[in-house]
C-alpha cells in the first residue's frame, strides 16, 4: 500500500485542482481518493509519500509517436536508418525509446507506424513485464497509396524494401490492408489520407488516397473494432473522412470552420502535434536543407496551424496530446513541450492537461487518464502546480513516476 499526500491533487477531469487530499494505491489500483482529515490511522506497512509542494496527476498520454525511430533531427537520417538498422536492432532501440518515454511522465502512448511487427512485439514484451514502458497501443503500419506519404521513393530501383509500410490501392485493397495489421494484433489503424503540397500556397494540401478508398478502410476497421487515426494536411479531404467516420485528424495545419464544426458534432479527436513543427525551426534549414518552395510550405503550416487548433478548440471537438515523437523529436525529453504549445495556441492550462490525460485515453481507448477510486494507478508527482504554468512538467528531473502502482525508477 502507498499513501501519497501532495499539496493538491488533478484528477484529469478538468476539475480544478484540490488541496489536502490523499490517494491511496494498493497492488495496480488506486482504492481511495479523500481528504487527509478524512484518511484516518494509515496502515503501518503503507509506504506514505508527503509532497508538500507538489501536485499528484495521472500520467500523462502521448497519443502520436513513433517508437522504432530515434528522433534524429533530419529526415535523412530517419530514412537511412530503415536500411543501416535491422528490424531486431530497431526493437531493441526501441525499448530504450519506450524507457525514455515512461521516467518522462508519459505512461501511455499511441505508436502510428513502425517498420515489421516491431511495436507490437514491444506492446506485448511491456503487458507481459518483460522490459519497462508505456502502455501502448499500436497500429502495426500505416496503410498508405503507392507513392504516398508513407511510400515515397527516392530510392534506386535495385532496392527492395520489405514490411517498411503497407501501400494499398483500390477499396478493397484497402480492406484487405485492414485486416492485414488487425490479424498481425494492430488495436488502431493508420491511413495516409493526404499531404503537402507546395506547388500552390493557396491549396497547400493535397488528397492522397480516393473517397472510396477513405470509406472503405474506415468502414472495414469499425468493422473490426479498432479506431482510425488519419494522417493528413487539410482541405476538403478531411472533411470527407470526417464526414466517413474518421476517429482521429493528425497534424491537420489546415481545419476550416465547416471542418471544425463536423468534428465537434461527430466526436471527432484533433491531435495537432504542434512541438514538431517547432522543430524544424529549432534544428534549421542549414542542417535540414531543404529548397525554396520547401520552406515557404513549412512558414505557412506553422502559422496556419494556430488558426486551425483555434478554430477546433472553440468548435468543441475533443483536442488530445500528441507529439510525432521519433521523428525530428526524442522520446520522452520534450513531450511535455506539447502541452505548453495547446496552452500557447488558446487552451487553458487545465484543458491542456486534460487533452494529455483523460481525453487522450478515451480516444486510445484504454483504462488511465484519472485519478479515481478505482482507476489504474498510473501517476506522475510534479513540483508545482501545472494547473498555472504547465512548464513544470518539463522539469523530468524532478518527476516521480508510477505505472500500474509500481514507482518507475531511473
Amino acid at each position: 500500500m502507498i499513501v501519497i499526500r501532495p499539496e493538491r491533487l488533478i484528477d484529469g477531469t478538468g476539475s480544478p485542482a484540490r488541496e489536502g487530499m490523499a490517494v491511496v494505491v494498493e497492488a495496480e489500483r488506486v482504492t481511495r481518493v479523500c481528504r487527509v482529515a478524512e484518511l484516518g490511522e494509515v496502515d503501518p506497512v503503507a509506504r506514505v509519500i508527503d509532497a508538500p509542494g507538489a501536485t499528484l496527476m495521472p500520467g500523462m498520454i502521448d497519443a502520436h509517436v513513433h517508437l522504432a525511430y530515434d528522433g534524429s533531427p533530419r529526415p535523412l537520417d530517419y530514412k537511412l536508418a530503415t536500411l543501416s538498422d535491422s528490424y531486431p536492432a530497431l526493437a531493441l532501440q526501441a525499448v530504450r525509446h519506450a524507457r525514455d518515454t515512461l521516467r518522462a511522465g508519459i505512461t501511455a502512448v499511441r505508436d502510428l507506424n513502425a517498420p515489421g511487427g516491431v511495436v507490437l512485439a514491444l506492446r506485448d514484451a511491456i503487458a507481459a513485464g518483460h522490459v519497462d514502458g508505456p502502455r501502448v497501443v499500436a497500429c502495426g503500419q500505416g496503410l498508405s497509396v503507392t507513392g504516398g506519404h508513407m511510400d515515397k521513393g527516392a530510392w534506386g530501383d535495385h532496392v527492395a524494401l520489405r514490411d517498411l509500410n503497407a501501400p494499398c490501392d483500390g477499396p478493397e485493397a484497402f480492406r484487405q490492408g485492414v485486416r492485414a495489421q488487425v490479424k498481425r494484433g494492430a488495436d488502431c489503424i493508420k491511413i495516409n489520407l493526404c499531404g503537402g503540397s507546395s506547388r500552390d500556397l493557396s491549396a497547400p494540401y493535397k488528397q492522397e488516397m480516393t473517397d472510396a478508398e477513405v470509406a472503405a478502410a474506415i468502414d472495414e476497421a469499425h468493422r473490426l473494432e479498432r479506431h482510425v487515426a488519419a494522417h493528413t494536411s487539410g482541405g476538403p479531404s478531411v472533411t470527407m473522412a470526417v464526414r466517413a467516420g474518421l476517429d482521429s485528424v493528425e497534424h491537420g495545419h489546415w481545419i476550416d470552420q465547416e471542418t471544425a464544426d463536423l468534428m465537434a458534432e461527430r466526436g471527432t479527436y484533433y491531435v495537432p502535434t504542434l512541438l514538431v513543427n517547432e522543430r524544424n525551426y529549432e534544428i534549421g534549414r542549414d542542417a535540414l536543407g531543404g529548397s525554396d518552395a520547401s520552406w515557404a510550405w513549412l512558414d505557412k503550416a506553422r502559422e496556419d496551424k494556430w488558426a486551425s487548433l483555434e478554430r477546433v478548440y472553440r468548435a468543441g471537438a475533443p483536442v488530445v496530446m500528441g507529439t510525432d515523437a521519433g521523428f525530428m523529436l526524442p522520446h520522452g525529453s520534450m513531450t511535455a513541450r506539447e502541452v505548453e504549445l495547446l496552452v500557447h495556441g488558446g487552451l487553458s492550462a487545465m484543458d491542456a492537461i486534460v487533452a494529455a490525460t483523460s481525453t487522450a485515453a478515451r480516444l486510445l481507448g484504454i483504462d488511465a487518464g484519472l485519478v479515481q477510486e478505482g482507476s489504474i494507478a498510473d501517476l506522475v508527482l510534479v513540483p508545482g502546480d501545472p494547473s498555472r504554468d504547465v512548464r513544470v512538467l518539463q522539469d523530468l528531473d524532478a518527476l516521480r513516476v508510477w505505472r500500474a502502482g509500481r514507482e518507475v525508477v531511473a
